[in-house]
């Protein structure tokens, strides 16, 4: 099989498997289906890669359609914008490839440049508060963007072959999604715990949300895509009291009504599911 269509191949290959790690993350598409900006982005910047190329100006260019992203997008934690930033990377890739195929090392450094991009432009947006402090963390991503898309040639240097830069490329985005399920079970476990002692949801459904993998199944309902519905509300729910704490006033009483919302579309929930696990008992006591 040829380099070219190899390099077509990884291409897609690295789109399925960050579709799949956000899936993971989320139980749901929403944030690729309803993010058209990235992609498009990122096939623009690699028009203009074709004629002004190398390592600065694809992450400066890259860290600056990051910055758009985030301020018209809906990403709200860093790993979504690495994400996002990875998808606009791999975009921005696809005229590289077309028109000098296979150009491992030009989709090495987009789609690590643009994973940098995203997830240093939105932790800049989620943890730092004021202004002038976001334009320095800007800065610095706009900095770290450019050293990643600097790497592959370094590596590259060094002995190490091109394609084995792009696959471990293609592989670094999705994986590091799934690590950040995985590291951030403990707090979302014990955000549940505390709703749990509020009597939102019932401890027995703690574990089976928080898991990573156990919160893929039924769970003990009747239902399982009601399950996992249940999963996606009750992580929210987790993620906006993290993000609450150190904010503002007003913008941390918008997010207590976020909160509230969502509590009492978990409570509505676990109440239908309970009567539909008592219909369905009733039912078999009486065949």
């Amino acid at each position: 099989m040829s380099d070219p269509v190899l390099a077509l191949i990884l291409i897609v290959s690295f789109f399925l498997a960050v579709a799949i790690a956000a899936w993971f993350k989320t139980l749901d598409t929403s944030l690729l289906r309803e993010e058209p900006v990235p992609p498009t982005l990122g096939l623009l910047c690699g028009v203009v890669f074709l004629f002004f190329g190398g390592p600065v100006v694809i992450g400066v260019l890259l860290t600056l359609a990051a910055l758009y992203t985030r301020l018209t997008g809906r990403a709200s934690e860093p790993a979504d914008g690495m994400t996002l930033g990875g998808i606009m990377g791999g975009a921005a890739a696809i005229p590289l490839v077309i028109a000098d195929a296979p150009a491992w090392l030009d989709f090495s450094a987009c789609v690590l440049a643009g994973a940098v991009a995203g997830y240093g432009i939105t932790f800049g947006l989620t943890h730092v508060r004021q202004q002038a402090r976001q334009l320095a963390v800007d800065v610095v991503t706009a900095a770290l963007a450019v050293g990643a898309a600097a790497l592959p040639r370094v590596l590259a240097r060094s002995g190490v072959h091109e394609r084995q830069i792009a696959i471990a490329a293609a592989s670094i985005v999705p994986l590091l999604v799934i690590v950040t399920v995985f590291k951030q079970w403990p707090s979302v476990r014990a955000e549940l715990r505390h709703e749990a002692a509020l009597g939102v949801i019932d401890e027995e459904d703690v574990r089976s949300t928080a898991h990573p993998l156990l919160r893929l199944g039924r769970g003990g309902w009747h239902d399982a895509g009601a399950h996992r519905e249940f999963v996606r509300i009750a992580s929210k729910i987790a993620i906006r009291k993290r993000q609450q704490r150190g904010r503002p006033e007003d913008v941390a009483r918008l997010y207590q009504l976020e909160v509230i919302k969502l509590r009492m579309e978990l409570q509505e929930m676990t109440r239908i599911d309970r009567a539909m696990r008592a219909q369905s008992e009733r039912e078999q006591l009486a065949r």
